[in-house]
């Protein structure tokens, strides 16, 4: 049975938007999976530490027959071909981050994965660019739809780059 997940993506190395093209790509070409909706790439500020350039970010939906494991080892191999040094401190700069935000409706919660992902009902750099390819997803542990997390952020300072 096919499931829809959406992934998120962001770069601010080495030519991000050509970095987060590169990746849509490569997600395209899993194995039992098929890319239906792409959303527009966002430029934002970094969360981690100011010294480092802006982000862009891009969500993409899959349907796929890959199982949540597999899909993450297979985000983690897009990673590691597009330069992913995995040593940099925790949101520090990077060519390539992926970060399986849904899967199907399920929430699970194990020591390599958390999905919904736990912060992204904080990130505008998440739920903008979520709300283009699935505005009504309801998060099944709040009951809040993509639109009612991202009415309730204070502050959205990401600006779109252009449409994909």
């Amino acid at each position: 049975m096919t499931i829809r997940a959406y992934i998120g993506i962001g770069s601010n190395l080495n030519d991000p938007v050509a970095q987060v093209q590169e990746a849509i790509g490569e997600l395209e070409m899993l194995p039992d999976t098929i890319l239906v909706s792409k959303s527009s790439l966002y430029r934002g500020k970094p969360m981690g530490p100011a010294d480092q350039p802006d982000y862009v970010n891009a969500v993409v939906g899959i349907d796929t027959l890959l199982s949540a494991g597999d899909l993450l080892q297979a985000m983690h191999r897009i990673e590691d071909l597009q330069g992913r040094e995995r040593q940099r401190e925790q949101w520090g700069p990077r060519t390539l981050d992926l970060d399986l935000l849904l899967y199907g409706g399920r929430h699970i919660d194990t020591e390599r994965l958390v999905v919904p992902h736990p912060q992204m009902h904080r990130r505008a750099f998440v739920l903008v660019p979520l709300a283009d390819v699935a505005p009504d997803w309801v998060h099944p542990v709040t009951g809040r739809s993509v639109r009612q997390m991202l009415d309730a952020l204070p502050h959205k300072d990401i600006s779109e780059v252009t449409p994909l």
